[in-house]
């Protein structure tokens, strides 16, 4: 009879959870999901090395273990440290995770230029996520932001240094997924910069995967830029009999032309099947692709704004956080604005509300135009 695998006992933000010996703070957290979850900017669990760049996976571990139950004297890097049996850690209880969350934002976004409004990577951005919840309203920084020499690496992706905020993603992808890795880190400190040292293009069959895998706007498709917004365009699930790769895509279409292509991804932004240059720049045509539907979109997201169908609606920890307290309510909606009917729910119909959703002494006017 095999032996019962042992588990470890860890509480993260009041919620017990009992995960593997070796796994790490942060994945243990996923596995409960929500909010709970440290945000991470540079690592990636199919990238050999990836982890402890970005330090926005702080957390604070308020008992070290069962044997040990004194708590570690500074803040971890959670995709870092692994649990031990009967740790319990906190992450959105803790003040001072907070407060140095914000402080890592607010270092990130020290030389990052402002340039949403034109960048392709907006509406799917990290760095924008990340800022929206934990970044201040403006800028301490008084001094010129760093610039860098452009550098063209091929007619497929476009660099921009000013945006990168060295996750190393794109370096390990290179290194582990291609049979050569033609670009690196170069320089220290403020001068470190993603380039190929001899200005040469990447030329591998899969390097197109350092778009997908690349956090903010420094990496992006040359074959999309500034042709559509992602929310505007329609992501399908779609295949392809493929010989180098699984051919397992997501299109983002509008009609019948195929803006670009990606490689699926999971609920935490990470690719599920890496794909090949062929599928990912030259299929640009619905016929190309065997399309399977629409791809599930978090609710979260601004790209779910225009497609009701297949969003997932993110997970609700705040209960178990609160650890059964039930949070103070300001004011009931249904009861206050009197607008809705009460037996219909609004965030569970199929597309946009119609007046037939609401009650119907809302919508009688008179001819002078008064309700």
């Amino acid at each position: 009879m095999a032996e019962e695998k042992k588990m470890f006992k860890v509480t993260i933000d009041n919620i017990v959870i009992d995960v593997e010996p070796g796994t790490s703070i942060l994945n243990a957290a996923r596995k409960i999901g929500g909010d709970v979850a440290p945000p991470a900017m540079c690592y990636y669990s199919t990238l050999k090395g990836s982890g402890g760049k970005c330090r926005t996976c702080l957390v604070e571990v308020a008992a070290g273990s069962t044997a040990d139950p004194r708590p570690m004297p500074k803040l971890v890097a959670s995709c870092r440290t692994n649990v031990m049996d009967g740790m319990v850690v906190k992450n959105i209880t803790s003040e001072k995770v907070l407060d140095a969350r914000k402080g890592v934002v607010e270092f990130l976004l020290i030389n990052h230029p402002l340039d949403c409004p034109i960048c392709d990577q907006a509406g799917e951005c990290s760095l924008q996520d990340l800022s929206y919840q934990h970044g201040a309203e403006a800028t301490r920084y008084e001094f010129n932001r760093r610039t860098f020499e452009k550098h063209d690496i091929g007619p497929y992706i476009q660099l921009h240094m000013t945006r990168c905020i060295l996750c190393f993603r794109c370096v390990y992808v290179a290194d582990q997924l291609t049979k050569k890795r033609e670009h690196g880190i170069l320089d220290r400190g403020d001068h470190s910069e993603i380039a190929t040292y001899i200005h040469k293009a990447l030329e591998s069959d899969f390097i197109g995967n350092v778009i997908d895998v690349c956090p903010v706007g420094a990496l992006t498709d040359k074959t999309f830029r500034f042709k559509n917004r992602v929310w505007f365009l329609k992501p399908q699930d779609a295949h392809r009999d493929c010989p180098k790769c699984s051919g397992k895509v997501t299109i983002w279409n509008r009609g019948e032309e195929v803006y670009r292509v990606t490689a699926r991804k999971d609920q935490w932004g990470e690719v599920k099947d890496f794909i090949c240059n062929e599928c990912r720049f030259e299929k640009k045509k619905t016929s190309d692709w065997i399309i399977e539907g629409p791809t599930l979109i978090s609710r979260q997201s601004v790209i779910s704004a225009g497609h009701y169908i297949g969003t997932v609606k993110p997970q609700e920890v705040m209960p178990e956080v609160m650890d059964g307290r039930k949070p103070k309510l300001l004011m009931d909606i249904h009861s206050v604005s009197e607008v809705n009917r009460p037996e219909i729910d609004l965030s569970e119909i199929q597309g946009p509300a119609h007046s037939v959703d609401f009650k119907n002494d809302h919508f009688n006017f008179n001819k002078n135009g008064n309700a």
